[in-house]
C-alpha cells in the first residue's frame, strides 16, 4: 500500500517460510528455504525460532547470506521456525521493518512473516490505535499480527476467521507461537504457498522450489481462504473460507517465480515456454537470432525461436552478483545497475538482426539501455518483445509500479515506446495470449495492472495518494 503515513515507497512482495521438524535443525531448514526465495527480495531477512516456551529472533539488512551466521543459527533452536526475506511494500527500508514480527497477544506471543500487501492497512491502523494499541513498525504487517494475536476468539479456527473478515488484499502467511505453526492464505489466493514434508516433520513455503532445496517432499498449495496448523500429528486444515472465485497474480508467472516452481499445478518455466510461442504467433519478425534478457525471460525467448525458426542464442551475459534491477529500492540505482548486470555478446550478435524478449515494462528506464548496449554492441536491427501486455495501472498487492505517472505504457502508445526505447519495433503479448500461455480464466487471475480491473476496489483515497507520490 502505498500513503503518506505508512511510506511513499512501494515494492515487490517477499518470501516467507515455515518449518516444524521436532528432529530437525528448523533455523537451518528456514535458512536454506529463504535463500532459495532469495529472488523475491532482497533488503532485509530474519527468522524467528519456538521451542515449546519462548520465541527467538534474528534480522539484519542485506541479503540472506549476509544476515546470518551459523552463531545465528545455533542460537535459533527449538522445534519450529519461520523465515522472511523482504522487498517493502508498505513500511520503510530498515531494521525496524524486517521481518518476521513478533508480538504480545497478552495470552502468546505470536512470530509473523507475511508475503503480500494489505489494502485496508491505514483504516484498520487507525482503528486499533483509537483502541489503545500501539505500533512499533509502519509495516502492515504488523497489523495483521496485532489483529490474529486480539481477536475476540479462544480457537485458531476463530483468531483465522476473524482475520479473514477484517482484512483485505494479498497476504500468505507463516505464524508461529511458542508451541504451534500455521500456514494461511488469503480468500483470494493473490500470493503463492505451499507445502511439503521434510525428514520427520514439514515445511511450508513461498514456493516450491524452496521445498526442493531442502530436500523435501511437495505435498500441496495451501488453497485461497485456507488454514493449515502443523504439528506432531501432520497437518490439519483448521480453516476454510468459501470462495466463488480466486484471483492469483499472474505476476507470478511473467516474472516473480523461479522458473523451476510449480505454481497452480503449471511448471513456471512451460508458463514462460508457452508465453514466447503466443509472442512469435502474434508479432513475427524477420531475423537472425533470438535472446532473451536473463534470466526471467530465457525459457520465454526459447519459445519464441522454436515457434518462430528464428535460432535462439545468448546475446547478453548476466552478471550473477547484481541483484534484480526491477526490485531494486532506489530508482538511480536501478538505472544504474542495467549497466552493471548485462553485458553483450559482441562476436554473436555483431550485423544481426535481433529479436529480443523480455518479461515487462515498467518504467522504460531498463529497456532503453539494454536495446543501447546491443545497439553499439553492433547489432543492426533490434525487435522487442514483452512477455506481459502493457502494464497501465497501479498495483494494490504489492508489485513495484504504484503510480500511473511512472508507467510508461499509461501515458504513451506503443508506438511511442518504440520511439522512447529505440527499439526498431516493440510487440507486446495480448491479454488474451497471457491466458492461454498461463492455461487460466480471466476471472481466475489477478490482471489488474493491465486492465485496471482489481480483484478488491481499493479505496478512493489510495489510488489519489498513489497518483500523488
Amino acid at each position: 500500500m502505498t500513503n503518506p503515513e505508512f511510506d511513499k515507497k512501494f515494492g515487490e512482495e517477499c518470501g516467507i517460510v515455515g518449518v516444524y521438524d521436532p528432529n530437525g535443525d528448523v533455523s537451518r531448514l528456514a535458512f536454506y528455504g529463504i535463500y532459495a526465495l532469495q529472488h523475491r527480495g532482497q533488503e532485509s531477512a530474519g527468522i524467528a525460532s519456538a521451542d515449546g516456551h519462548k520465541i527467538k529472533l534474528r534480522t539484519g539488512m542485506g541479503l540472506v547470506t549476509h544476515v546470518f551466521k551459523d552463531e545465528d543459527l545455533d542460537y535459533l533452536t527449538g522445534d519450529i521456525a519461520i523465515g522472511h526475506t523482504r522487498y517493502s511494500t508498505t513500511g520503510t527500508s530498515n531494521i525496524k521493518n524486517a521481518q518476521p514480527i513478533v508480538v504480545d497477544g497478552g495470552n502468546f506471543k505470536l512470530a509473523i512473516a507475511h508475503n503480500g500487501n494489505v489494502v485496508n492497512s491505514l483504516e484498520l491502523k487507525r482503528e486499533m490505535e483509537e483502541l489503545g494499541y500501539d505500533f512499533n513498525t509502519s509495516s502492515d504487517s504488523e497489523v495483521i499480527a496485532k489483529i490474529v494475536s486480539n481477536a475476540p476468539a479462544s480457537t485458531w479456527e476463530g483468531r483465522i476467521a476473524y482475520l479473514m473478515r477484517k482484512v483485505q488484499g494479498a497476504y500468505s502467511l507463516t505464524l508461529m507461537t511458542e508451541k504451534e505453526l500455521i500456514a494461511v492464505r488469503d480468500p483470494l489466493g493473490v500470493r503463492p504457498l505451499c507445502f511439503g514434508k521434510v525428514n520427520g516433520g514439514w515445511i511450508i513455503a513461498s514456493e516450491s522450489c524452496a521445498l526442493d532445496n531442502v530436500g523435501a517432499k511437495y505435498v500441496r498449495e495451501v488453497n485461497p481462504g485456507e488454514a493449515i496448523i502443523f504439528d506432531s500429528q501432520g497437518y490439519k486444515s483448521i480453516y476454510q473460507k468459501d470462495m466463488e472465485k480466486c484471483s492469483f497474480c499472474v505476476f507470478e508467472h511473467i516474472y516473480f517465480a523461479r522458473p523451476d516452481s510449480e505454481i497452480d499445478g503449471k511448471l513456471v518455466y512451460k508458463s514462460r515456454l508457452l508465453m514466447g510461442k503466443e509472442l512469435a504467433r502474434e508479432h513475427p519478425v524477420e531475423a537472425d537470432m533470438v535472446i532473451g534478457v536473463p534470466d526471467s525471460a530465457t525459457a520465454s525467448a526459447v519459445g519464441y525461436s522454436e515457434e518462430s525458426g528464428i535460432p535462439f542464442g545468448e546475446g547478453l551475459v548476466k552478471n550473477r552478483y547484481v541483484g534484480r534491477t526491477f526490485i531494486n529500492p532506489d530508482q538511480r540505482m536501478r538505472e544504474v545497475g542495467v549497466k552493471v548486470k548485462l553485458n553483450p555478446l559482441r562476436e554473436l550478435i555483431q550485423g544481426k538482426r535481433l529479436v529480443v524478449v523480455d518479461d515487462s515494462i515498467v518504467r522504460g528506464t531498463t529497456s532503453k539501455p539494454v536495446v543501447s548496449l546491443l545497439r553499439n554492441a553492433g547489432a543492426s536491427e533490434i525487435h522487442l518483445r514483452i512477455c506481459a501486455p502493457p502494464i497501465k495501472f497501479p498495483c494494490h498487492f504489492g508489485v513495484d509500479f504504484p503510480t500511473r505517472k511512472e508507467l510508461i505504457a499509461a501515458n504513451n502508445s506503443i508506438d511511442e515506446i518504440k520511439d522512447t526505447i529505440e527499439a526498431d519495433s516493440l510487440g507486446y503479448l495480448s491479454h488474451a495470449g497471457l491466458l492461454k500461455a498461463v492455461k487460466a480464466e480471466e476471472s481466475n487471475v489477478c490482471m489488474g495492472c493491465f486492465t485496471g480491473n482489481h480483484p478488491i476496489p481499493v479505496q478512493l483515497e489510495m489510488d489519489k495518494l498513489s497518483l500523488e507520490v
